[in-house]
């Protein structure tokens, strides 16, 4: 365990020693931006506009009491996607779609001896795999922007035109007690977790060993231990922001 925690940070130390010249970079860091943020668009957008919703039309059946106020409904939904929804649970799905991709894209180059022919060449293979995927996912906050926004938006629509609450009522409950800190503290978990997904996978990518089929049981891993960081993580940074 302390052997991996050590190389892990050896590894950091690495991505910015001897950087690869900026023209060689800056395609590559385009090419991260476009395989790990704007890929990722279509599922973070599908899934927080239908569990913003699921989030809503629960909460609605749930307030059963004809003394509790209709637009709790707003309140619960936009509590629920802002604090935990959309930082931490879409990062742990990101874990799965996004850090799967690294570990198995710097594993296969690790089994074809890809990486070997980059040290040869004298480039610092570390800042060459992984300086770009960790530059890229610093628009990740951007994607959880869009997943929060979503997730408010498909809990007002399910609240709405489920006929559980007018959206005068939707609204309220969006505005009531609103605390402009919790829009902070995620995007600062958010960038946590976006560095934590470009760099514990290209760790079990870059130093996996064997052939073809250790590649997958290195992605498997990978997701298990970026999943249990972030969640650590997030327990961590709630204490410390909000505690």
């Amino acid at each position: 365990m302390l052997t991996h925690i050590g190389r892990y940070f050896l590894m950091l130390k690495e991505v910015f020693n001897k950087p690869t010249k900026w023209s060689v970079m800056k395609q590559l860091i385009l090419k991260e931006v476009d395989d790990l943020v704007i890929g990722s668009l279509g599922i973070v957008a599908f899934i927080s506009f239908f569990v913003g919703g699921v989030v809503s039309i629960q909460t609605a059946l749930n307030l059963t009491n004809p003394l509790i106020p209709k637009y709790l409904i707003g309140f619960a939904t936009r509590q629920s996607v802002i604090l935990e929804f959309a930082p931490t649970l879409i990062s742990i799905i990101m874990a799965g779609k996004v850090g799967s991709y690294i570990t198995s894209s710097i594993g296969t180059m690790r089994v074809t001896e890809q990486i070997d022919a980059l040290e040869v060449m004298g480039v610092n293979s570390i800042n060459y795999l992984v300086f770009p995927k960790l530059i890229a996912l610093q628009m990740y906050p951007f994607l959880i922007s869009l997943s929060m926004f979503l997730g408010v938006l498909g809990g007002w629509m399910a609240s709405v035109y489920g006929g559980f609450v007018s959206s005068a009522e939707f609204v309220q409950g969006l505005q009531n007690d609103f605390i402009p800190f919790h829009i902070t503290y995620a995007l600062i978990k958010t960038i946590v977790f976006g560095f934590l997904l470009a760099t514990i996978p290209s760790y079990h990518g870059y130093f996996m060993k064997g052939g073809a089929l250790e590649v997958g049981k290195a992605s498997t891993i990978s997701f298990v231990w970026t999943s249990v960081v972030i969640i650590l993580m997030n327990y961590l940074l709630t204490q410390m922001l909000l505690g």
